[in-house]
């Protein structure tokens, strides 16, 4: 699997987030902090994650999208759209309950020459533990089907404070 990479993009308050690769946990500061920004901006209008030529996307990257499409629909009323041609990567979202709080298209619609690296940002241990806590708490959320299957992770990660 390749090396895991977020790619950005701003225009008019349109965001993309482009996952190629293998993304896990090291890159969710930084996605966290892109997130964070987005909403702060005033022209904010909308965000589409592209996954089309993600190869794996753990759990945790996976709970920070489900964190941020639900922070889009209580605050601003927008629900945001996936991209995903790869079935497996589609049937991973599908399962995982993401349907109820992203549009799933499975057709690439994206020009990736404006898009710009996000760049890892470093987090302390502690730090990353919280992100990982929270992202998983977010998918629990979305159906029981997750709340059974991280559910014992998150009471690890919490026994560890």
């Amino acid at each position: 699997m390749t090396n895991g990479t977020i790619l950005v993009a701003r225009h008019d308050g349109a965001h993309v987030v482009k996952l190629t690769g293998d993304v896990r946990l090291t890159l969710c500061t930084a996605l966290e902090d892109f997130f964070d920004d987005m909403f702060a901006s005033p022209d904010f209008c909308g965000v589409v994650v592209d996954l089309c030529d993600a190869e794996n996307v753990d759990s945790t990257t996976l709970g920070m999208m489900a964190k941020l499409a639900i922070r889009a629909r209580n605050q601003l009323g927008l629900t945001p759209t996936i991209i995903s041609t790869n079935p497996d990567i589609t049937h991973l979202l599908t399962t995982m309950g993401f349907a109820t709080v992203f549009n799933i298209r499975e057709d690439a619609v994206l020009n990736e020459e404006d898009l710009g690296e996000l760049p890892e940002v470093a987090c302390s241990e502690e730090a990353m533990r919280e992100k990982v806590l929270d992202a998983h708490r977010v998918l629990m959320g979305l159906c029981p089907h997750n709340r059974a299957q991280f559910s014992e992770l998150v009471k690890t990660l919490e026994s560890a404070v």
